[in-house]
């Protein structure tokens, strides 16, 4: 059996609520105007936000075992609703943007894939029910100003 989780929200008004799994973290969530006074995430914001974050987290920690020199390193989540109700996702569209000296792109992809197949449970989750895409760009230009 695995680890017991737990997470409390508690409610302080309005729409507002705060969030926390344990630690001294407090997450601000809210819905926003007229509904809440937009000081917070909303749900799916979260949903998305743990999404990034663990298929991020797996994929740097395969990285750095794999010796990769990663100096930066985001992901961008961007999630589709569908209009009626309840709201589910029904897409998510995840970019990884990498900088770093020497990245080797086949090493790259293969962490994202170990994370997709193997060990970001977040996804495993997600991904019978939600169509999930992702780009990588490695070492982008910087914009032009």
């Amino acid at each position: 059996m695995g680890s017991p989780l737990k997470a409390t929200v508690n409610w302080t008004g309005k729409m507002h609520f705060e969030g926390n799994a344990g630690f001294d973290h407090v997450i601000p969530i809210d819905f926003p105007p007229p509904l809440g006074e937009g000081a917070g995430l909303r749900g799916l914001e979260l949903l998305l936000i743990s999404m990034a974050a663990c298929s991020g987290q797996t994929t740097i920690s395969l990285l750095q075992k794999m010796q990769q020199d990663v100096r930066k390193f985001k992901v961008t989540a961007l999630g589709t609703s569908r209009d009626e109700h309840p709201q589910v996702l029904t897409e998510i569209y995840m970019e990884y943007i990498f900088e770093g000296d020497s990245l080797d792109r086949a090493l790259v992809e293969k962490a994202i894939r170990l994370s997709e197949e193997k060990y970001c449970p977040v996804w495993a989750m997600l991904k019978p029910g939600v169509k999930m895409s992702y780009t990588i760009s490695m070492n982008p230009a910087p914009p032009a100003k």
